[in-house]
């Protein structure tokens, strides 16, 4: 579920005893998700309710929480078999951030199957967000950044949630997830690069497991060009994301915007994205299969971890599919 400002200004309602007001989020979930504001001091909360087991797993697994600047992470014992995890918003300098960051999180929770992993997955996450708060700048997303997403959300908006559906579309848009490929579907896996470069001749891989098809039948490569410029009549990012939300009715929309945050989309910084303009100029698909130049990891010699390497269009005609071809292998089964 989506989580507004008006919702946590509701919880902030002046109250005359010390104490919380809470909303329980994500009420479909086996799990008791809450956000949560503090009283007297107004603090903003995410509140998961779990076990004693759950607590001692985590326990012994991590020792000591995570910690952030102006976040907190922390266990609360009620009883003996009944604690609280919360995530506390400790600085208003991160206003802005704490509201992606909890659906995010509470999303990923809400999909666990159990208490212990309700409760590895928060932690997880919480330590992924440490992550992404320390490698952003001040002005957000660089510019390789901007681009690789509208081209990620170009193919979301127009090929696979046309194919599968909002709610199958935003869960196979997995790259924000961390996973090898951009879009990991039931029947096929898609890596999408885009570039502004009027010479495509050359494309950067950025790591062994891109082009690597483990684990899926079908695996498509995608070249989104671009035209980029201040001005004129493209596409900013911010539309592209508004286009991608017009299109994704209720539940599907939290998937979204915690995907969106993974990334670092965060509104501090949307006036930053509303130029330059995109421009389709061209997209491109090929299969990965065969003789496709590529390296993957089961072909390094021992010592070597990774890498990443450069691949010539030029050579790739006999890989080329059409875009009905590839919405055919999106669609695969569901069709």
């Amino acid at each position: 579920m989506s989580i507004t400002e008006e919702n946590w200004r509701e919880l902030e309602t002046p109250q005359h005893t010390p104490g919380r007001s809470m909303r329980r989020i994500h009420a479909e979930s086996a799990h008791d998700i809450h956000i949560a504001v503090t009283y007297p001091q107004r603090k903003r909360m995410l509140v998961l309710d779990t076990d004693d087991r759950a607590y001692e797993r985590a326990a012994t697994a991590y020792g000591r929480l995570p910690r952030t600047q102006g976040l907190e992470l922390a266990f609360t014992r009620l009883t003996r078999q009944h604690y609280e995890l919360t995530i506390t918003l400790t600085s208003d300098s991160l206003k802005n951030v704490f509201t992606p960051l909890v659906m995010d999180i509470a999303w990923a929770i809400s999909q666990a199957t159990d208490d212990v992993g309700a409760v590895t997955t928060a932690i997880n996450q919480f330590e992924r967000w440490q992550t992404l708060l320390k490698s952003l700048g001040e002005d957000g997303l660089g510019a390789d950044a901007r681009r690789g997403l509208y081209g990620e959300l170009l193919v979301l908006k127009d090929y696979v949630i046309p194919e599968l559906g909002p709610a199958n579309g935003i869960l196979g848009w997995t790259g924000p997830l961390g996973t090898n490929q951009d879009f990991q579907l039931t029947d096929c896996a898609i890596e999408v690069k885009a570039t502004t470069a009027r010479a495509t001749s050359e494309i950067t891989i950025a790591n062994e497991r891109q082009l690597d098809r483990t684990g899926t039948a079908d695996l498509v490569f995608g070249l989104v060009v671009l035209d980029e410029r201040r001005g004129g009549l493209g596409t900013s990012l911010n539309a592209m994301v508004e286009g991608v939300r017009a299109a994704l009715p209720g539940p599907p929309q939290a998937g979204l915007e915690g995907r969106l945050a993974r990334i670092g989309y965060f509104p501090q910084h949307t006036n930053n994205y509303d130029e330059p303009r995109y421009t389709l100029r061209e997209i491109r698909f090929w299969s990965v299969h065969g003789d496709f130049p590529r390296i993957v990891e089961s072909e390094f010699r021992p010592g070597v971890s990774t890498c990443s390497y450069r691949i010539q269009t030029a050579g790739l005609d006999a890989y080329a599919i059409t875009k009905d071809e590839v919405r055919k292998l999106i669609r695969g089964s569901h069709g």
